[in-house]
């Protein structure tokens, strides 16, 4: 049973979004987490003991599950989408997480708590398309996996939600996140002009897919439903690419059948103040140096995949 007590399905739905997201992804844990680096378990655990009903604060990503699951309140047929919580976390500490939860009148019902252990291996039996977490290990362990996850970074939470608008808004960068990293590596060993030219000679050439190409294909299943009203989902793609090198993203989003709401081609603009305006609850990109220029405006996920990733591993 769900937390507002309905039934939820056990079996996989593959026009089901599913996401899994940690406790500090979902929640301010930043104090508690101090004082576990600082003065270890034993500490932590008094203090999420001692302060067990007290309801966290909401964190980055919280913002985007409340649209995520809103989804669900626009029809009553099945589930749209399920935000699953996987946490390193005791269960004993976990009970604050889960009072956090009620709180907010959250519909998160499923979880795995992993006593201090990586939770990421957990992804794959929850059918989880995609996964959430403030920890860079874990997100590269899953991406390693083949799942689409990104590292929440750090923001302005109170500046997350002043948009006054329902509708979820969802931004990712292109080379390395919704397509390989193919093309990067040839401006990454090349240069610019060779990336141009190398990309105007291939633009009939779809690019092979990246690690989020499966989530954009899952909205785009859930926009599908709201044919011939206003979706309450929007896409758009924010990508350092210019003319002519636009032309072979266009047609690999044209072979894929995906239909993207926006596109924004910046030729290296900094991408901070488009994302504002496109209003985006969250962004992804593989690069971390735009990750921390994007998260003073909007929140941001880190994609520690492709070439620009190869020297952090």
């Amino acid at each position: 049973m769900s937390s507002t007590g309905k039934p939820i399905d056990s079996r996989p739905d593959e026009n089901r979004l599913v996401v899994a997201i940690s406790s500090r992804a979902l929640f301010d844990l930043e104090q508690s987490h101090r004082l576990f680096t600082e003065q270890g378990i034993d500490a932590y655990c008094r203090y999420q003991i001692e302060h067990e009903n007290e309801p966290l604060k909401p964190g980055v990503a919280f913002p985007l599950v409340c649209k995520l699951l809103a989804l669900n309140r626009r029809g009553q047929q099945r589930t749209r989408v399920e935000v699953v919580l996987i946490s390193r976390n005791s269960a004993d500490t976990g009970l604050r997480i889960f009072h956090s939860i009620q709180h907010y009148k959250l519909d998160i019902s499923r979880a795995a708590f992993t006593s201090g252990m990586s939770p990421y291996r957990y992804v794959e039996p929850f059918h989880a398309q995609l996964f959430l977490s403030a920890d860079p290990e874990d997100v590269r362990q899953a991406l390693d996996d083949g799942f689409a996850a990104a590292t929440i970074l750090p923001g302005n939470v109170e500046a997350v939600n002043l948009r006054n608008d329902e509708q979820l808004r969802i931004a990712f960068d292109g080379d390395a996140v919704l397509f390989s990293d193919d093309a990067e590596q040839v401006y990454k060993q090349q240069g610019l002009q060779a990336f141009v030219d190398a990309e105007t000679a291939a633009a009939d050439q779809p690019l092979p897919g990246g690690p989020f190409k499966g989530v954009l294909q899952a909205l785009q299943a859930l926009q599908a439903e709201y044919a011939g009203e206003l979706s309450p989902i929007r896409t758009a793609l924010v990508t350092s690419r210019a003319a002519p090198a636009h032309e072979r993203a266009v047609k690999t989003l044209r072979a894929w059948k995906i239909r993207i709401d926006e596109a924004l081609f910046l030729g290296g603009l900094n991408k901070g103040e488009f994302l504002q305006t496109f209003g985006a609850d969250i962004f992804f990109d593989d690069q971390s140096q735009i990750c921390d220029q994007a998260s003073q405006h909007v929140p941001t996920g880190h994609v520690p995949s492709g070439v620009s990733n190869l020297q952090e591993k």
